[in-house]
């Protein structure tokens, strides 16, 4: 026998028992909504027999472990239909897009008939219940598999990893690697949804609060473009996944493609401030989630507009929040930054107005420093100035409402990533947004990993209350991702991650992110001088000319 806990509640069960048996037992009313259990900062799945002691937490879709698990799962439903459709076609897992995930066909352009028969063919086969059955396979074999299915990604992928042996799920005569855990079988990945996205599809998620209904998901064209800007930046670039990132490195061109990222970056922001000019707006808003680079994005638009003749006169929305005793207070007890009530809404709008008008406005200067004293400055816009504002509540409307009539340009920027581990297994935006702020908190705030990790949960709250609701308002948008920087956040972030031990809730992110990184070759020293010091990565790095380390800013 053995002392099993889930949920804290412990009873002795016989050896072997399951995961699913022992929470169906201690825990009957998780039993419906368990999709895994947390076990000492390790996901145990379902099926995994339990053979000594141990105390679990139960995961379920309102866990981000647990929407995970059930993602991965129901694309291995989906590629075992696409396999049958589509014999021999390759299939690319693209990104997320309005609550659920983008997929092409590469070559190939989706039907509403192709849509249609796709949806059925995965409902019969979450029907049949076909079980996922986990294996343990040596790297050679995994290789001579994927060489001869011809999946060449995996092939050129798995000669990086740094492991002999590799555990693969193997469901319906097909064999694939999800790097991480699964559901027991294709029958629990019963809600979802395929909506036509020409040229591809969307795989339509369930929603985190209501599980049992797919999301709405949202009308994001703008969003979407980006995305295919960025894999089009990609095909440019001949680098879609990390094995093609790593042979750069290793073949020694890893400075030419910064070169041409880094024009990419420089063009895509020359056409923003282009645009701004032709629309003769006089106030620019620029927002985004944590870690994007809007401030230095920022800083670099100001340039491009002084080369097109305006003068433009920066300001940060962070300069409005309020003193400390009337900033919101969460459940906990502790400030919420994020609130859009934790600025001065009604100066931030008396500001706009005033300025916009052509009269002088009085605006503070924050800092977040609890011994300095918050100062003011005096502004104005001349003919040719206009204003740049940047903040994570800048595009939401209830800053523009005494503005009705004005020219105003709305900017969204976000790391869009579309550089995937391999065909089937994208890297998350969120996920390298977290490694960018995990080293810039290092870096200038002298935070360790863990303290980001704990707070990163409270930021993505607020992003998907505040942030992402607006970005569609946007009339430009930015994509700030470098297809070379997971290389050098590697060699900043890869040691702060190991220093998070089993015992600490962070264990399981920290172990996430480390899995992503293990398939990167780390960037040459020698190449670091090749980063200009204008660049968004410098934001996060060290060496950014453009302003000076601020260890006041609360920065998001």
């Amino acid at each position: 026998m053995i002392n099993v806990t889930v949920n804290g509640r412990r009873d002795a069960l016989e050896c072997g028992v399951t995961v699913e048996e022992s929470i169906r037992r201690l825990c009957p009313e998780m039993s419906a909504h368990a999709l895994g259990a947390l076990c000492g900062g390790i996901v145990y799945e379902l099926s995994r027999p339990l053979s000594r002691d141990c105390e679990m937490t139960c995961l379920t879709y309102e866990d981000e472990e647990g929407r995970r698990i059930y993602e991965r799962s129901l694309r291995f439903v989906m590629l075992l239909a696409l396999r049958e459709l589509f014999p021999g076609q390759q299939v690319r897992i693209e990104h997320s897009l309005g609550g659920g995930i983008y997929v092409k066909l590469p070559g190939y352009t989706m039907r509403q008939e192709d849509v249609q028969a796709l949806d059925e063919t995965m409902r019969r086969l979450v029907r049949e219940k076909l079980p996922y059955e986990k294996k343990r396979w040596s790297r050679s074999h995994a290789i001579r598999y994927f060489r001869q299915t011809g999946q060449q990604d995996k092939v050129d992928l798995l000669a990086y990893r740094p492991y002999d042996h590799i555990y693969l799920y193997t469901c319906g005569g097909l064999s694939d690697y999800f790097y991480g855990a699964m559901l027991p079988d294709t029958g629990r990945a019963r809600v979802f949804g395929v909506k036509l996205n020409s040229p591809g599809f969307i795989l339509q998620l369930p929603t985190p609060s209501a599980p049992w209904q797919i999301s709405p998901g949202a009308h994001l064209p703008k969003h979407l473009a980006a995305f295919q800007e960025s894999s089009e930046w990609c095909r440019i670039l001949s680098c879609t996944n990390a094995a093609d990132l790593n042979g750069l490195v290793l073949s020694g061109q890893l400075r030419e493609f910064i070169r041409v990222n880094e024009a990419l970056h420089d063009k895509s922001i020359a056409g923003i401030a282009e645009g701004i000019r032709q629309a003769g707006s006089r106030a620019v808003m620029i927002a985004g989630p944590s870690s994007s680079g809007k401030t230095t994005f920022a800083n670099r638009l100001c340039i491009h507009l002084r080369v097109l003749g305006l003068i433009p006169r920066l300001i940060s929305l962070d300069n409005f929040y309020l003193p400390r005793d009337r900033v919101p207070v969460k459940e906990d007890g502790s400030l919420d930054f994020e609130d859009l009530n934790a600025l001065d809404v009604p100066l931030i709008q008396e500001s706009l107005k005033k300025l916009l008008n052509g009269e002088e406005a009085v605006l503070p200067v924050y800092h977040f420093a609890k011994d300095k004293e918050n100062t003011s400055m005096t502004l104005s816009l001349g003919p040719n100035e206009v204003l740049v504002m940047e903040g994570i509540h800048a595009l939401n409307p209830e800053l523009h409402r005494t503005l009705e009539g004005q020219r105003v340009s709305k900017v969204y920027i976000s790391e869009l990533t579309c550089l995937n581990l391999d065909d089937h297994n994208r890297i998350r935006t969120t996920d390298a947004r977290l490694l960018r702020r995990i080293v810039r908190d290092y870096q200038f705030r002298a935070t360790p990993a863990d303290a980001t990790l704990t707070m990163w949960k409270n930021v993505r709250e607020g992003e998907e209350k505040w942030i992402f609701p607006y970005q569609e308002e946007a009339d430009f948008v930015f994509n700030s991702v470098l297809h070379y920087e997971l290389p050098f956040l590697r060699n900043y972030a890869y040691d702060l991650l190991h220093t998070i031990e089993p015992e600490n809730p962070n264990y399981l992110p920290a172990r996430r992110l480390i899995k992503i990184l293990h398939y990167f070759m780390p960037a040459p020293q020698e190449t670091l001088n090749e980063i200009p010091p204008l660049s968004i990565l410098r934001e996060f790095i060290g060496g950014n000319t453009l302003y000076l380390p601020d260890d006041e800013k609360a920065g998001n």
